[in-house]
Formats: C-alpha cells, sequence, structure tokens
C-alpha cells in the first residue's frame, strides 16, 4: 500500500521506518525542510500543506503532529476515504474523535490510534499469558510511567494546555489507560487527580489514577513527568500469580517480563523471567497489524473506539480538577 505521513518530527519519522514493506511516497510538514529531510531519506514526495497527502495517491494516511491537530487532520483523510493511522492521543478532547468515528463507520475506512505500546514484546507475552488463563481471573492493575523532563520543557508545546489539551496525563498516562483497559476491559474512573508539582506551567506534571472494572478489577495508575529516572512498569495481578512488566529498553531499561505464579501451598511464587533486548520494534509490529487489519477486513489493535474511551477517561479526570 501507498503510505502517506503528515508530521516529520520524531514520531513521523519512527512510523515512517515502521511502515516497512509498504512505499511511504510522501510526506508533509508545516517545516518544509523537516519534510524535504525525511522524504530525502526515503525516496519520497515532500510538502507543507497536509491536504497534499489527505488528497493524494495514498491508501494510509499516518497522522503524526501536535495535539491541536491530531483529530482536524484524521477527519479530513477519513472523509477523504483513507485508513488512517492517528499517533495518540488522536486529539485534545473524546469529543474531537466523535465525528472521525462516525465518518469511518459511513465509509468502511480502518482508523487506528498509534498505542504502540500494545506490541511491545513483553506486553504481548503478558498478553498471551492472561489469554491462556495463567494467571487465572484477573483483580488489579497497577502502572507507573515517567520521565524527569529537561531543561526548558516548561517552554514546550507538550506544557500548553491550547495546543496539548494538558500534560502528563493526556501525553504518558493515555498510553497507562490503554493499556489497563487492553486487560481489564471497559473502565470507570473511581478518583483522579492530575497535578502540577514541579514544573512551572499551567498544565499537570502528575496523574494519579484509580479505574475500575465492570466486575470489580481496579487500576492504580500514575504518570508523572518528575520521575527523574525515566521508568516503565506495568503489573498485572490474578488469584493465580502476577505479571511484571518493567523497562521498555533504551532510556527505560532492558524490557523484562516476570511471571510470579502461585503456588498451591502458596509462600514464594514459582518464578519466571523473558528479557527482551532487542532493538524496539513495537513501532514496525503495530504497523503490520494495521495493513493485515485492513487486508483482512477486520477492526485494527487499538481502534477509534479505544481512542475515544481513553480521552473520556482523561476528561473526567480534568473536568475534576486537582
Amino acid at each position: 500500500m501507498k503510505v502517506g505521513i503528515v508530521g516529520c518530527g520524531l514520531v513521523g519519522r519512527k512510523r515512517a521506518a515502521a511502515a516497512r514493506g509498504h512505499a511511504v511516497v510522501l510526506v508533509a510538514d508545516v517545516d518544509v525542510a523537516r519534510a524535504r529531510a525525511l522524504a530525502g531519506e526515503i525516496g519520497a514526495e515532500a510538502t507543507e500543506n497536509w491536504h497534499d497527502v489527505v488528497n493524494g495517491d495514498v491508501d494510509i494516511v499516518v497522522v503524526a503532529t501536535q495535539h491541536d491537530s491530531l483529530a482536524e487532520i484524521g477527519l479530513a483523510a477519513v472523509r477523504a476515504g483513507k485508513h488512517t493511522l492517528i499517533e495518540k492521543p488522536a486529539g485534545r478532547r473524546a469529543a474531537e474523535l466523535l465525528p472521525i468515528k462516525e465518518a469511518s463507520e459511513r465509509n468502511g475506512t480502518k482508523v487506528k490510534i498509534g498505542y504502540n505500546h500494545r506490541f511491545h514484546p513483553a506486553l504481548l507475552r503478558a498478553r498471551a499469558l492472561v489469554d491462556e488463563g495463567a494467571l487465572g481471573p484477573l483483580m488489579y492493575v497497577r502502572g507507573r510511567y515517567g520521565h524527569g523532563g529537561r531543561i526548558g520543557m516548561e517552554n514546550e508545546w507538550r506544557c500548553r494546555k491550547d495546543i496539548a489539551g494538558g500534560g502528563e496525563l493526556i501525553d504518558q498516562g493515555v498510553h497507562l489507560i490503554d493499556l489497563a483497559r487492553w486487560f481489564l476491559g471497559e473502565l470507570s474512573l473511581d478518583y483522579g487527580a492530575a497535578l502540577t508539582s514541579y514544573w512551572p506551567i499551567a498544565v499537570d506534571d502528575n496523574c494519579f489514577l484509580a479505574l475500575r472494572g465492570t466486575g470489580g478489577e481496579m487500576a492504580w495508575l500514575h504518570a508523572s513527568w518528575s520521575e527523574w529516572k525515566n521508568m516503565f512498569s506495568f503489573e498485572i495481578y490474578g488469584r493465580d500469580g502476577k505479571l511484571a512488566v518493567e523497562g521498555l529498553g533504551g532510556s527505560y531499561g532492558l524490557e523484562r517480563l516476570t511471571f510470579h505464579r502461585m503456588l498451591p501451598q502458596m509462600g514464594p511464587p514459582e518464578m519466571k523471567c523473558w528479557e527482551f533486548p532487542a532493538p524496539d520494534r513495537s513501532w514496525e509490529l503495530e504497523f503490520q497489524d494495521y495493513s493485515r487489519a485492513i487486508e483482512e477486513d477486520r477492526t485494527p489493535v487499538a481502534d477509534i473506539s479505544d481512542g475515544y474511551a481513553a480521552l473520556k477517561l482523561v476528561d473526567e479526570v480534568y473536568a475534576r480538577g486537582a
């Protein structure tokens, strides 16, 4: 399939590299020099106008812009009949995603939200073990995700509410929400706090959530821009054992999955550990699954409905205030 990419920053470049086996033929960015640089590396055409991509000769449009443009461009792509991958969170509020959902249902286009964490090998293995019943009935998950920021971060677009829609909750927090929903199903908000604890900004730099499943399962989540040492931890607890995912590779440390299996006599569990030292292939695996979903005419993993559900929970937390 032919792929067009809108947004040629770090994520746009990752998306271009992930589309292996397909032809990235057109890329766009408001910084045309950045678009030309990426285009020159991959043999594509460059433009500064995203309308050229949406209305161009492409089968898939990838939208990897700042948050304030995601939904607008995504909607235009879907209305133009393009299959569309929109980088998370897909918009600043859940309401921005509803027209995209309705348009895709009318014309049959496949809309995917870029939640690549579902395709990290440790989380894929954890999902398989849960599906096999290795943990028994699930009781709760516990997730922590964060980094320490950088000099001048308070001046970046992610710290501007009008552009980003919020702070750390809508940045890394939505990944935790999406993973919690992936394992536990539909969730409602019991408690949520979006705090500004460290950075001199008008959005949250830390968020804490307690989410409840339809069967009483719980998710306790914390995302932070004041973690100091980059970290990722996601634990899934069942009546018969626990799965612990630590690290995402790179600065987040070696990706590792540990299975703690409860023994009949209880006491110390039986443990098995898998390590995944290879480069991060989650972006590539995600795109492979998406292209297969288009070919097989099935719903993509992490589709527009998942994106909407995650943002609805974000909306509720922000509506409650700190």
